[in-house]
Formats: structure tokens, C-alpha cells, sequence
């Protein structure tokens, strides 16, 4: 029964989301209140409920409160340093794949669907739409484990109590083999929207995600983890632009300044304030991540407001910002709270080590599907890890999987998730307004779905292969 009651608040979490009949807030507050029998019966008998709840609450706002400036400041920098709006131009398989790649650069600075939304925009001014674009916006958010500065992979790594730097490394080695999964599925959308992708292009184009995959490993393994996706793409997308469309006159190398340099100058700021070591830092829980003035929410708002500060339409951009953030940041507030109380109470690890029990030896087999289900019906790396990075992470332990390997799993899975997921495909569809449904899209897009999950259990094939 115990066992029922702590499964009880996720249950109820994923069947209502996935519905799509019930919004993030009112379906979190259900789970929060369906989690209080499954928190009473793990914890304690010395301790009171009341006073656990008071407690893991502050932590909670205090976690959540990191992932939601990284986004605010993100999506602010969108609306302060926005690049002219793209003019029509021919369709072509190099410029398709360009505006995906750039969709990718974008979101890994904002986050919040932004890279879809730029994608779109780029695709339709080569008067491209339906499924092929929308499907192809998806695909833009294919960094999504560092989206946003990866404010979801830093708040797993502290759900999950690992470095983040370490869950970053093991996010990369699944996350470059499913990157290579990937072109193929675009040359079948393109060539839906009229474009036939010839030998050279394909071989041109696999090279160039290769690179973006191997800066993947590089930036995982060398990098801080907020700047892994922007050097990623960046790295390969700036010289790709150059060679395709060299700026020829003063007017072209204005035009390609005013477009990149602010995100060039925001990645220079990021860089410089992770090499100032010893920084001062807020603290207020010793064993949770502190605050520190170099945090990349403080460098993302800073640099924001210092862009702000030249635009005479400052003040209704700082309140378009804050307006368009307040339903997600609440949302996120939420799953972070879920989290916090499943883990701090051993709802969570209890959970986990039923599966396990129940699964025997194909219990780590479990972590990809479960990751990926959480990725889809939450929308974002932040809500997959705030719903099940507690359970992954104690189901690997009890599993007998390294420490380091479920939470790293499950951040690949999840990110991967929530590019296909249930809200994203509603607002690329929203937008699209042409009578496209997601399910158009998700078949689209099946291949790269299925991928996610037959990388994980071979990752997980190859671990157990080897210990």
C-alpha cells in the first residue's frame, strides 16, 4: 500500500498532463496534494509532517528559484538583442539545415521554445510550413540538455546530488550518438517540402553534425556545462554561415554584427565570469549549490539590462518579459516543490527500489522510457528532472549502476523528451495556424523518437557489458 501511495503523485502528474486536458499548474497542485499520504507513511516517526513541509519547501523555492532567472534572463536577452527579421529567400537543403542549426544556438542562450519559434520564422521566409517546418522546429531544440544555459541540468545534478559537470560529461556520450540519428529524418522532411537532397549535400551536412556531435564531447568533457550547447553550435554554425553568405559590403557586415555580435558577447561574459574562482556566493542550505555573483542568471540579466538600457522601448520589453515568464515560473516553482518532497521525504528512493525489485536485473533498462515519459508530459529538462530525477537516480543506485550514470541518463532521455513533448508541439502548431496537429508532427518525427530510448538501454547494455 505504502508503495501505491509514494507512485500515487506521479502517476497523477503524467495521466493528467498527458491528458492535455489539465495546465501544468492546476495538475502539479493535484500531485502535490496526492503526495502528502505516500510523505506521511516514509517519513520518520520523530519527524512531523507540518515541519518537513515547511522545511523542504524553502529549499524548494530556493532550488527553484535559479532555473526560473536563467529563463527570465534568457527570454529577456531574446526581446533586448533581437536580430532583424529574416527576408524571404530561395529554399535550399544547406540553408534548411542552417536555420535548424541556428534554432539550436538560440535556444541553448534562451531556452523556453525560443529556438523553435526562430527556426519557424527562418523556414517560412523560404516558404516552407506544415509538418516539414514544424517538424524541423522540433528538431531545432536538439541541444536541449543544455537549452537555457541548462538550467535543467543544473538543477538534476543538485536533485540527484552529483557534479554538474560530471552529469553534463555522461548527458554528452548518448546525447552525440542520437545527433547523428538525426539528418536522415531531416532529409525526409525536406524532401517533403520539395527539396531533393543530393549526395554532396547529405555527406555535407552529416560532417557538420559530426563536428556539432564532437564539440558535444569536447565541450562536455573541457567546458563549463551552462556554455556546452552554445559552443556546440556556435562553433560550427558561425563558419558555416560565413561560407555560405560572406558578408561582401559595410551594409552586410553591420547587418551580420547587429545579429550575432550579442550573442557572441554574451557567450564572452559567460566564459569570463566562470574563470573568477572564489566569487562571493549566497548559501542559505549547505548541502545545496550556492548563489554565486558569476551564477549565469546574474550574467544573463546584467547583460540583458546593459543591451535594455539603449532600446527606448526598455521598460515595455522588461514587462513583456516578466509577463510571458510568470505561468512557466510558477509551473516550475511546482515541479521543483514535487521533487524536493518525493526525494527529502524517501517517497522517492522507496519507489525506486520497488521498481527494482520488481524489474530484477531489467530494472536499469527502465531509466530511459521513464526519463523520456518525463521529458514529454512536463515540456522541459527542468520538469523532467524535477518529477523523476529523485526516482532515476535512487533507482540506479538500487539497481547497482554507478552513481554517476542514471542521473546523466535520465537528463539525456528527458531533454530528448521534451523536444517532442506535448506543449512544445502545441505552441509550434499554434503557430503554424495552417490546421497541422502534433500527431502529424510526432509521426514525422518517429525515427528520432525511437532512437532516444534504443540509445539508452544500449547505453545501459554497454555499462553492465563492462562492469
Amino acid at each position: 500500500m505504502d508503495i501505491l501511495l509514494q507512485a500515487l503523485p506521479l502517476v497523477l502528474l503524467l495521466a493528467l498532463l498527458g491528458s492535455g486536458r489539465v495546465a501544468p499548474i492546476p495538475a502539479c497542485l493535484l500531485a502535490l496534494a496526492a503526495s502528502l499520504p505516500g510523505i506521511a507513511a516514509a517519513l520518520p516517526p520523530d519527524l512531523p509532517l507540518l515541519r518537513f513541509l515547511g522545511t523542504e519547501t524553502l529549499r524548494a523555492l530556493f532550488l527553484a528559484m535559479l532555473p526560473v532567472a536563467i529563463l527570465s534572463g534568457g527570454l529577456l536577452f531574446s526581446l533586448a538583442a533581437a536580430p532583424p527579421a529574416a527576408e524571404a529567400v530561395p529554399p535550399s537543403p544547406r540553408r534548411a539545415y542552417l536555420a535548424v542549426l541556428a534554432g539550436s544556438f538560440v535556444e541553448c542562450v534562451t531556452g523556453f521554445g525560443v529556438g523553435a519559434v526562430f527556426t519557424l520564422g527562418a523556414l517560412r521566409a523560404m516558404g516552407i510550413g506544415g509538418v516539414p517546418a514544424g517538424t524541423m522546429a522540433l528538431l531545432s531544440l536538439w541541444l536541449a540538455p543544455w537549452g537555457g544555459l541548462a538550467p535543467g541540468l543544473a538543477l538534476g545534478a543538485a536533485l540527484a546530488q552529483r557534479p554538474m559537470a560530471e552529469m553534463s560529461l555522461v548527458t554528452a556520450f548518448p546525447h552525440a550518438v542520437w545527433m547523428m540519428v538525426l539528418p536522415p529524418v531531416l532529409w525526409s522532411l525536406m524532401r517533403r517540402a520539395g527539396m531533393e537532397v543530393p549526395r554532396a549535400e547529405r555527406l555535407a551536412q552529416m560532417g557538420l553534425q559530426g563536428a556539432v556531435a564532437l564539440l558535444v564531447l569536447l565541450a562536455g568533457r573541457f567546458m563549463p556545462p551552462e556554455t556546452v550547447g552554445v559552443i556546440a553550435a556556435g562553433g560550427v554554425l558561425l563558419p558555416a554561415l560565413w561560407h555560405l553568405a560572406p558578408p561582401r559590403d559595410s551594409a552586410s557586415r553591420q547587418r551580420a554584427v547587429a545579429t550575432v555580435g550579442p550573442w557572441m558577447l554574451l557567450t564572452a561574459c559567460l566564459l569570463l565570469a566562470r574563470s573568477w574562482h572564489g566569487a562571493p556566493a549566497w548559501q542559505p542550505f549547505p548541502d545545496l549549490p550556492p548563489l554565486p555573483l558569476t551564477h549565469v542568471s546574474v550574467v544573463l540579466w546584467v547583460v540583458s539590462l546593459g543591451f535594455l538600457a539603449f532600446r527606448p522601448d526598455a521598460p515595455s520589453r522588461l514587462r513583456d518579459a516578466l509577463f510571458r515568464m510568470r505561468r512557466p515560473a510558477v509551473a516550475m516553482i511546482l515541479y521543483v516543490l514535487l521533487g524536493r518532497w518525493l526525494a527529502g521525504s524517501g517517497a522517492a528512493t522507496a519507489l525506486a527500489v520497488a521498481i527494482a525489485s520488481g524489474l530484477g536485473p531489467l530494472a536499469p533498462y527502465a531509466i530511459p522510457p521513464l526519463g523520456f515519459l518525463g521529458g514529454l508530459v512536463t515540456g522541459s529538462g527542468v520538469g523532467a528532472a524535477s518529477a523523476m530525477m529523485a526516482v532515476q537516480a535512487a533507482l540506479g543506485g538500487a539497481a547497482g549502476l554507478p552513481p554517476w550514470f542514471a542521473p546523466g541518463l535520465h537528463h539525456f532521455a528527458g531533454a530528448a523528451g521534451a523536444v517532442f513533448s506535448f506543449a512544445m508541439a502545441a505552441l509550434v502548431c499554434g503557430l503554424l495556424a495552417d490546421g497541422t496537429r502534433p500527431p502529424a508532427l510526432w509521426r514525422a518525427a518517429l525515427p528520432a523518437i525511437l532512437a532516444v530510448p534504443i540509445i539508452g538501454w544500449a547505453s545501459v547494455a554497454i555499462l553492465l557489458g563492462l562492469s
